[in-house]
């Protein structure tokens, strides 16, 4: 039998660590600890500058039910949104639909064609409400008829 070697105190602490009680306990510290992270500082709502007349309330509902969220100054913000690492990506989502298209922002005869093509072939292509928004938002997918729908009232609606 072979003598046992003297364990440093390097070896002795991922050990320890190494267990499943240290592995949980480590977690929950990091959880606990991620959530000082103060990203609802930018989980705000500005008063809106100007929106898009809808033709219709149909339009606007489903802008509401798929795109607002992301692309207005009116979001929702879940619960979800404050618990890290979650609320890190719900707000870096908004903040970049916002960044891209904000709808709140909206100036009729002053945005060009060439963006409402690129909004109509978001929603057309399917890129749009994109696939991690729908993972928990179930009901923002769209239809073929509701993509149609939304088009018409689209091309109607963003002059």
């Amino acid at each position: 039998m072979l003598p046992r070697q003297k364990q440093t105190g390097r070896q002795a602490f991922w050990r320890r660590f190494l267990r499943p009680r240290g592995v949980i306990l480590t977690a929950v510290g990091l959880f606990i600890l991620i959530q000082c992270i103060p990203v609802w500082i930018w989980q705000t709502n500005p008063s809106p500058r100007a929106a898009p007349k809808w033709d219709s309330p149909g339009t606007y509902q489903l802008m509401r039910g798929s795109c607002l969220d992301c692309h207005s100054n009116s979001t929702v913000w879940p619960w979800y949104s404050r618990v890290a690492p979650v609320s890190w990506l719900v707000t870096w989502d908004v903040l970049q639909g916002r960044q891209a298209l904000n709808f709140s922002n909206w100036s009729n005869g002053t945005h060009s064609s060439e963006i409402r093509a690129e909004v109509i072939d978001a929603i057309q292509s399917g890129s749009m409400p994109p696939s991690q928004y729908l993972l928990i938002h179930h009901n923002a997918s769209l239809s073929a008829q509701e993509k149609q729908q939304l088009v018409n009232g689209l091309l109607k609606s963003l002059r």
